[in-house]
């Protein structure tokens, strides 16, 4: 048995082992059971037109795509137990499967049944068999599916000695670059179905929490990425096993995922992170996909399937990644890879500005949303013309992403990378008219700490801001009318439930958000409290 359970880490890895020569075996090879079964031909099979009926270990799956494969169907089942047979009726669009035991059976079945499971946009129907399990010939098809259900399977019993654990804690040092909960999810769903994931900030250290169906998937991560670098040369993983043995996520949203409940809450703040002693009895694990494959943040309805077992996975690309930086590829052991722009490529050219309305100020704070504004400089004899000086090319980068097109003061904004290196002062006793300011020892920078919590906050302009150290004696009314002064509209707004420091104020367009942001971000409310504003990627 052993020897099979090498061969799974070595396939979840995805290293040349052998696993490239794997798979194309495993999914496209003559890997069809006989469809001689109790030694009757197939008619025997027509399938069970009935309703689930009662438990048996063999389990009916119905109108599978025409490209099934022998691993999409064996992924269905592995989450919830040992798989000890396999028959598949491509011409019918059928498969059996037979699990090692009624209660594995069970707990499939009721999990389907209320998660039913989409691969490649089919909904599947998964019900108990009227047989009670499958016999199967010894054609050389059936030794080859055999050996292909032992790589694919891991004896589960051998899963407490690999990895105490199913869920991992993943601490990311020397966070220079934002790192975002989908970023996380794209790493490691190379090593199996992602089911659960939080992140947060703790002892200034940007850490997650993230669940597998099994352990080994979970060993394997840890193999494979603990001390890797995401970045070069920068936000280096370590990872190690959790005490938690499940993860409870009450919410869906940039902080917080549970892959097998899409119907959860987006919520407004932090997820309360809850320590269960045990686990449920069950965890159920849906072979989820990533839903990244497209270019929305929108939680999709249902999950396509994309098995654990099919690795490597097709390259997933994730918009929130900082400007769809590379995609993911793992070129040798010191990163991951996601090459930032051409180091010194950190001046943008900003054109089609309002000249009557535009300042260095308002640029350095806008700007300042998405990365450290160092410099700004309005041209002289060009004023709808700026350069604007990020502290990194990741963070022009950024602000290049999310900041062209958008309007400010009227007009569409216009960026480009500039060729200059950096913005030159102006030369002792040449005054420009205050059109060339530096800002490098702002107090306002919001990523000057490391692992700064701003890093995974990082949202596309909205009509609704997120506003925080809000004073307790400033009332809902103080702060409407604070941000309609400007002549702009407020449409709604609302207080954290938990944390009446914080609120989130919807503005009548993004244009207004934009300018109110400008306006308002350090504004002094009193108290030595200056309001902190930035995007919010929730509507109220």
């Amino acid at each position: 048995m052993f020897h099979f359970h090498s061969v799974h880490l070595d396939i979840t890895v995805g290293t040349k082992r052998g696993s490239d020569e794997l798979f194309p075996s495993v999914s496209n090879g003559p890997y069809i059971m006989s469809t001689t079964a109790n030694g009757n031909d197939s008619k025997k099979f027509k399938g069970d037109i009935r309703g689930p009926g009662s438990p048996s270990r063999v389990i009916h799956i119905r109108k599978l795509p025409n490209d099934i494969t022998e691993a999409e169907v064996i992924s269905l089942g592995l989450p919830f137990g040992d798989i000890t047979n396999l028959l598949m009726l491509k011409a019918k669009n059928q498969a059996f499967l037979e699990m090692n035991s009624e209660e594995a059976a069970q707990n499939m079945v009721g999990y389907y049944s209320t998660m039913m499971p989409i691969i490649r946009h089919h909904p599947v129907y998964v019900q108990f068999s009227n047989h009670k399990e499958l016999k199967t010939d010894n054609s050389p098809n059936q030794e080859r599916a055999q050996a292909a259900l032992r790589a694919l399977s891991t004896p589960h019993m051998d899963t407490a000695v690999v990895a105490p654990s199913s869920v991992l804690r993943v601490v990311v040092e020397n966070l220079v670059y934002p790192v975002t909960l989908d970023a996380l999810c794209q790493i490691f769903s190379k090593f199996g179905t992602v089911l659960r994931i939080i992140v947060f900030t703790k002892n200034s250290q940007f850490q997650a929490l993230l669940q597998y169906p099994d352990g080994v998937s979970a060993h394997s991560a840890k193999l494979s990425l603990d001390g890797q670098n995401i970045y070069n040369g920068c936000c280096t993983l370590r990872i190690s096993f959790s005490k938690l043995t499940t993860l409870n996520v009450k919410y869906n949203n940039e902080k917080s995922r549970d892959f097998t409940r899409p119907d959860l809450p987006s919520g407004d703040s932090q997820p309360a992170m809850e320590h269960p002693a045990m686990a449920t009895a069950f965890t159920p694990g849906i072979i989820s996909a990533s839903p990244y494959g497209g270019a929305t943040h929108a939680f999709p309805p249902a999950f396509a399937l994309q098995p654990a077992v099919s690795l490597p996975y097709p390259g997933l690309s994730i918009p929130s990644l900082p400007g769809g930086l590379a995609s993911l590829s793992f070129p040798g052991a010191t990163r991951l890879g996601f090459p930032p722009l051409p180091a010194g490529v950190c001046v943008l050219l900003i054109s089609n500005l309002n000249p009557e309305r535009v300042t260095p100020h308002c640029l350095f704070i806008l700007f300042g949303v998405y990365g450290d504004v160092m410099r700004v400089k309005i041209l002289f004899n060009k004023k709808e013309n700026a350069l604007v000086q990020m502290s990194d090319s990741t963070q022009a980068q950024l602000a290049m992403s999310h900041l062209s097109g958008q309007q400010l003061h009227g007009k569409s904004l216009r960026i480009t990378l500039s060729k200059h290196t950096s913005v030159q002062l102006p030369r002792e006793g040449h005054e420009d008219q205050g059109l060339t300011k530096d800002y490098s020892n702002s107090p306002l920078h919001r990523f000057k700490k490391p692992g700064s919590k701003n890093y995974s906050n990082i949202f596309p302009p909205s009509a609704t801001l997120h506003l925080s150290n809000i004073p307790p004696s400033v009332v809902e009314e103080d702060l409407r009318m604070l941000f309609s002064s400007s002549g702009a509209e407020v449409k709604a707004f609302k207080f954290f439930q938990k944390d009446h420091k914080m609120a989130l104020i919807q503005m009548g367009s993004v244009e207004e958000a934009i300018e109110s942001l400008i306006e308002f971000h350090n504004h002094d409310l009193g108290e030595n409290h200056h309001l902190r504003v930035s995007f919010s990627k929730s509507s109220i």
